[in-house]
């Protein structure tokens, strides 16, 4: 018996461009035209770095490397082994050639024979090769081919095109991250190669399985930890092999320790008292046990695993809405009812190996930091990195996690489903240990362009939508068999109508999730009217904005750097039935908000970082009304209405004007702010209509406090025309009401409300809010004088003369700022932290920012 090695095979690679006139082989002996490879990678990756290719990035490049996706690709390597070890394991142990993820087509051969082909990105495979290997150079050799030619060849052969949304049709036959085939917010890169580890190991006896099942107690004074663990043992010799089982606590106290002979498959289960339970971000602590499992001959350890669990109770909770026809779709985490906050996560890079673990951290902590709690990782995707799981466990952050099907008419012959069910099972168990997972869901939108094409609906027979078979039938009873104590969701949006009864999807607001592109999409409706287009949980909702004038100076030349130009348009991937329409979506927003200077194919409204701004204004105004309205609806228990909200999307893959609130640089946009502040523990809504105000307090928290809240009224240009003060005793977890008196308004104003918490003799200023007179193209916004102070190099204080509508600081360099987008009203002074400001010069936009040139902005 010998310890488990594992030596990666991560040096020494080649690539090259295969010659379709000659054989593998005679291609893997030709001589010329091999590059260095980096593994793990892609052939985009390597190409780029080797300047072999432009950067897809840059201007209009994308279109001049497509021809990478039309070719096959050759890898190869070679590694050295030592005669004597090679024969202790040969006589002895097992050894395996582990491919963590191969990038699709991929077919292998090790020493000139071929040892296994894949069709899946996502299935990590495993060969016995230890009767292959010999002393001395062994040669691994890899041949992956186009995804785009084998797809189409499958989909030809399986009955030809079928309806989707975004990207190739061949797509839907390929078991590959389908956004690599283009979406409307990322480019066509279709990458190839192996794009996880590649590793040898040698073992006598390795632990292939452990499956932690929680159970906290309804009480949640106890918990039980149910374990089922496998071992593959090389020589079938299971005598005299222990299998030792430890749990600490959080604080690295071992809870308990137990050890058993090893069998074929051992389990145990654990009862816990008082368990410490983990909690999503802002509601407690993030509590995780470590489960360590080794596998023992007498003293020795043969091989050794670790992971963290959480122990917490999750429920999803669908009852009747009091008063309302439906159900309810809401969360509760330890017994306390949730209002999920949260964003669509997207692969981070379209050039996976580019994305960093820090990476991974700093953007679920941006969302941490703006007050979310779920993150969705949305179905054209990948099934994410450990370092993104590892982020969301330790910093509370909830997971809704799709099976990877989106937006398209999948098929359902054998040997797709044989590579899904491989692909699921492998995801569901390397993920099933988390506390941060949430729910499954079986993919996005596939219902509802299924129903768009009268293929799903209740009229329908199950047959038509063949697709069903996935979604209904195997991956819940895969969810059923290795996760059983998780939430299954059928896709997204669902919404179940009773029992039997199909769904019926975009248009229910009464049942299930909702998907509310009403707004943006479709008719292009007002975003103050997202009321109007709710859900009982709204899994997907946005509003473009460009990204920051840095992003764009990155990635488009001075000379291209205008409103019309081509590479600044190609930069924009939205558009309808293969039609670019995001620009002029845009516009229309800015036109109907902030005036016809906006629009047309000379807009007057100054420069292009003016034009910037405006978008991004827009992006967070449409944010700001949508999380005020959706978490008004949370209401009291019983009337759970609406239990969630998650952005579309988070994040960017590349430099793009896009619906997402953070750039491809990190940057946070306005959009990210006006979230912040609508998700906060205490958030005040405030709505201005027909002269009227209407105003409520959300309090998040599980305890009912006195609040002090102060309503001012103020003419444009700034005169206070009336003040009002008063506590209101804001109910836990819920949403209270505040009365205000009736107001008959001849002229516009602007109303602002300040929620104030007693901290000793001072109060302490916990929320905000302000509801302007709309739309502001209607009015005339006075210089407001801003005045900026540098209190020390990371904090400043903002005062102004006039109300002063989102104020948006910048820097040449990246600043944590702790709020941004402000609105600011006559005598009211803000300080914010500031974070990597030092002395840098500070840009400062506002509402009619054009107007009224900053001469402080450079100072």
């Amino acid at each position: 018996m010998f310890t488990l090695s594992r030596i990666e095979l991560a040096t020494g690679w080649q690539l090259r461009a295969m010659d379709a006139a000659l054989t593998p082989q005679q291609n893997f002996s030709a001589v010329d035209g091999w590059l260095a490879a980096t593994v793990p990678g892609t052939v985009y990756q390597d190409l780029l770095a080797q300047g072999q290719i432009p950067d897809p990035w840059l201007e209009m490049n994308e279109l001049q490397v497509q021809w990478v996706a039309e070719r096959d690709w050759l890898y190869r390597t070679q590694f050295t082994l030592e005669q004597d070890a090679l024969e202790k394991r040969q006589e002895h142990g097992q050894v395996d050639l582990c491919f963590d993820g191969l990038d699709t087509f991929a077919t292998v051969w090790l020493n000139g024979v071929q040892i296994l082909v894949s069709d899946n990105m996502f299935v990590p495979l495993r060969q016995p090769v230890r009767n292959l290997l010999i002393a001395g150079n062994n040669t691994l050799c890899i041949v992956f081919e186009s995804a785009l030619r084998r797809g189409r060849a499958v989909e030809a052969e399986h009955g030809g095109k079928r309806p989707l949304w975004n990207g190739d049709s061949s797509r839907l036959f390929v078991r590959k991250a389908q956004y690599h085939y283009g979406w409307d917010w990322g480019p066509v890169l279709l990458t190839a190669g192996p794009w996880k580890p590649v590793a040898l190991q040698h073992y006598s006896a390795r632990i292939d399985e452990v499956d932690a099942v929680v159970e906290v107690a309804p009480d949640l004074a106890s918990a039980s930890v149910r374990l089922r663990t496998k071992v593959v043992v090389a020589e079938q010799k299971r005598s005299g092999l222990q299998l030792r089982q430890r749990l600490l606590d959080p604080d690295g106290r071992e809870v308990v320790c137990e050890a058993q002979p090893l069998t074929t498959e051992n389990s145990c289960t654990w009862q816990l008292d008082q368990p410490q339970l983990w909690w999503p971000a802002g509601h407690g602590a993030q509590a995780l046990y470590t489960l360590e499992t080794t596998l023992l001959a007498g003293d020795l350890k043969l091989h050794s695993e670790c992971r963290k669990i959480g122990l917490r109770r999750l429920r999803l909770i669908q009852e009747p809405v009091q008063g309302e026809a439906g159900s309810s779709f809401y969360f509760e985490v330890n017994h306390q009812a949730l209002f999920i906050g949260g964003a669509n996560w997207i692969p981070d890079d379209n050039l996976l190996n580019r994305i960093t673990p820090a990476r991974y951290r700093q953007r679920v902590q941006q969302a941490v930091d703006g007050n979310m709690t779920m993150l969705r990782v949305w179905a054209g995707g990948i099934y994410e990195d450990e370092a993104f799981y590892d982020a969301c466990d330790e910093l509370g952050v909830l997971v809704w996690q799709d099976f990877l099907f989106a937006c398209g008419v999948y098929p359902a012959h054998p040997a797709f489903l044989n590579s899904v069910e491989a692909e699921a099972r492998a995801a569901i168990r390397r993920l099933r240990h988390r506390a941060s997972l949430a729910i499954w869901c079986g993919n996005n939108e596939d219902y509802a362009i299924a129903e768009s094409v009268g293929l799903y609906g209740p009229d329908q027979p199950r047959a038509k939508f063949e697709a069903l078979a996935i979604y209904e039938d195997l991956l819940p009873a895969l969810c059923r068999e290795l996760d059983p104590g998780r939430i299954y969701w059928p896709g997204s949006p669902y919404s179940p109508t009773g029992e039997g009864a199909p769904s019926l999807l975009s248009s229910n607001q009464s049942t299930g999730d909702r998907h509310s592109w009403e707004v943006w999409h479709g008719a292009m409706h007002p975003y103050q009217q997202y009321k109007q287009f709710e859900g009982r949980f709204v899994s997907e909702f946005g509003m473009q904005s460009m990204p920051s004038m840095a992003v764009l100076q990155q990635a488009i030349a001075l000379a291209n750097l205008t409103l019309q130009s081509a590479a600044l348009i190609h930069h924009n991937k939205a558009g309808s039935n293969n039609v670019p329409d995001g620009h002029p979506r845009l516009v229309k927003y800015l036109i109907d908000n902030l005036g016809e200077e906006w629009g047309g194919p000379s807009p007057r409204a100054g420069s292009l970082d003016q034009h910037v701004y405006a978008t991004q204004f827009i992006q967070a105004e449409a944010m700001h009304y949508a999380y005020m309205d959706f978490r008004r609806r949370w209401q009291t228990p019983g009337r759970r209405a609406l239990g969630g909200a998650l952005v579309w999307q988070l994040n960017d893959c590349w430099p793009a004007t896009s619906w997402a609130v953070i750039d491809v640089n990190g940057t946070p946009k306005p959009a990210y702010f006006s979230i912040k502040r609508m998700l906060a523990p205490f958030a005040i809504g405030l709505l201005q209509e027909a002269g009227q105000l209407t105003a409520w307090i959300v309090n998040g928290s599980s305890s009912a406090c006195a609040l002090a809240l102060r309503l001012q009224v103020f003419s444009l240009d700034g005169s206070l025309l009336d003040e009002h003060s008063e506590t209101v005793n804001a109910m836990e977890n819920c949403v209270t009401p505040i009365m205000l008196a009736p107001r008959n308004e001849r002229q516009p104003v602007i109303a602002a409300a300040t929620l104030y918490r007693m901290d000793g003799d001072q109060p302490e200023r916990i929320a905000a809010n302000v509801a302007w007179p709309e739309p502001y193209k209607d009015h005339v916004w006075p210089d407001p004088h801003i005045h900026i102070e540098r209190v020390s190099s990371e904090r400043i204080t903002l005062t102004v003369s006039r109300p002063t509508k989102g104020i948006w600081l910048q820097t040449e360099h990246p600043v944590r700022w702790s709020d941004n987008f402000i609105d600011l009203m006559p005598g009211e002074s803000r300080t914010l932290e500031a974070p990597g400001l030092g002395a840098q010069a500070i840009d400062c936009r506002y509402l009619g920012h054009a107007a009224h040139p900053a001469p402080w902005a450079a100072k």
